[in-house]
């Protein structure tokens, strides 16, 4: 089993670790042109991330739709239902990318920055939006992988992706003089070169099971229907972390720009741990489409163990690291001084946090979308107090950032643990068969 885990987990950590460095090679780049540029990247990112974040349900509805129906030996069928999720996500992106680039200016200035920070930001995020349709295009083929169980695939393209991402920034920002704009643009092009690699072999796919790439209008209203419940549940985690960017912001543009990096770091463990998450999905799922209700359980009780084992070490990292890390990122004396107390409180919380990533897994895995939608309110509900509170109190300097961090990483987080634990103890959320939809 632990093979099993590892042949998943393994090619699924480097695939997710590449995602976020884009991010983090943007931040690196752009925080080298100094405060403001930096401060506004983290406003760009954070409305970015989360009209991304929000999409998220394209892979991890698509991946144990997937897998159920490879359990039960319905080759074709698993790769038309991937087929499908990718034709919804490409409308939905080309949506997104319409409305955002419209909503530009107004989704900067509701978060109240100074005029240089924003005009940074107003000039990332109109680029970015560009790379919306592609980044879908690339959760709901990743999701398609990785239901059939390939995770080696989204590694190779995740990888070739990020190496591109980071000659093109490089050249655009600083051979051509663009600032953030050429970090921007740089990201857009990688993004689409990805979305062309993953269309070749899921094209192969297609051919070797002989399914349809034209979609099927019931499998796309379907996707979007059992994708609502996830939807919600993204929601409620994008809400919690933009909430904590706002109140960031009104701290000032130094904490701010020091909360951009522990948020950066946060979601690149995030990532990087939820490998386990991946692998949960995809053998959970498969199992419950064989009706294997035992492997199911050795399954998520063995990938929860090296979750914990994963988030000792991580975090032990983070904490050792805490007082170099930021220099990865910038150079500014005020933001440096900020970060080494909040840091340490991140690595404290790794472990909890690599338990609930892949409790958050096993739930996808198996469907209980419902449940997890549920909780994300419950979880908000909690968070949403501790975050007024630090607005409320206003502590400035290294106090402020280290409060809000705390909120996030120990209030959000920890209500998520609560939640999502006190479900896996009970056997209802573990239904059998290739279509869960139909009980």
């Amino acid at each position: 089993m632990d093979r099993e885990i590892l042949r998943l987990a393994l090619p699924a950590f480097g695939a997710l670790v590449a995602e976020p460095m884009f991010l983090l090679a943007d931040s690196a780049m752009v925080g080298h042109l100094g405060e403001e540029p930096l401060a506004g990247l983290g406003l760009a990112g954070a409305i970015l991330q989360t009209i991304i974040g929000l999409m998220v349900f394209l892979a991890y509805n698509t991946t144990p739709a997937v897998a159920r129906w490879l359990g039960a030996g319905e080759g074709r069928r698993a790769v038309a239902v991937g087929i499908d999720g990718l034709w919804f996500a490409l409308g939905l992106g080309i949506v997104l990318a319409g409305a955002g680039w419209v909503a530009t200016p107004a989704l900067v200035a509701a978060f109240g920055a100074n005029a240089a920070v924003s005009t940074a930001a107003v000039t990332y995020l109109g680029i970015s939006m560009a790379g919306i349709p592609a980044m879908l295009l690339v959760f709901a083929a990743s999701g398609l992988l990785r239901g059939l169980q390939d995770t080696r695939t989204p590694l190779v393209v995740a990888g070739a992706g990020f190496a591109v991402n980071i000659v093109l920034n490089f050249w655009f920002i600083y051979g051509w003089g663009q600032g953030i704009a050429g970090s921007a643009a740089g990201s857009v092009v990688a993004q689409w070169l990805m979305v062309a690699a993953y269309l070749v072999v899921v094209s192969g796919h297609a051919r070797r099971e002989g399914a349809s790439l034209w979609p099927r209008r019931a499998g796309m209203l379907l996707g979007a229907t059992a994708g609502g419940w996830l939807f919600l549940r993204t929601l409620t985690m994008r809400i919690a972390m933009v909430l904590a960017v706002y109140v960031a912001t009104g701290l000032g543009s130094s904490q701010l720009a020091a909360f951009q990096i522990v948020m950066t770091l946060f979601a690149t463990l995030a990532f990087a741990l939820d490998a386990l998450a991946i692998a949960a999905q995809a053998l959970v799922g498969r199992h419950l489409g064989a009706g294997d209700r035992a492997s199911v359980k050795a399954v998520s009780r063995r990938c929860l163990e090296w979750g914990a084992l994963a988030g000792l070490l991580s975090g032990a990292l983070v904490v050792l690291g805490s007082g170099v890390l930021g220099r990865l990122f910038t150079n500014a004396t005020s933001v440096l001084a900020l970060l080494p107390p909040s840091l340490v409180m991140l690595g404290l919380s790794v472990p909890v946090g690599a338990v609930v990533w892949v409790l958050d897994g096993v739930l996808i895995g198996a469907g209980d979308l419902r449940y997890l939608a549920v909780a994300g309110v419950i979880n908000l509900v909690v968070f949403a107090p501790l975050a007024v509170a630090v607005i409320v109190i206003a502590p400035v300097g290294t106090a402020g950032l280290g409060w809000l961090t705390a909120a996030f990483v120990f209030g959000f987080l920890g209500a998520r643990f609560a939640t999502l634990g006190w479900r896996v103890r009970h056997d209802r959320w573990m239904v059998v068969g290739p279509d869960r939809s139909r009980h």
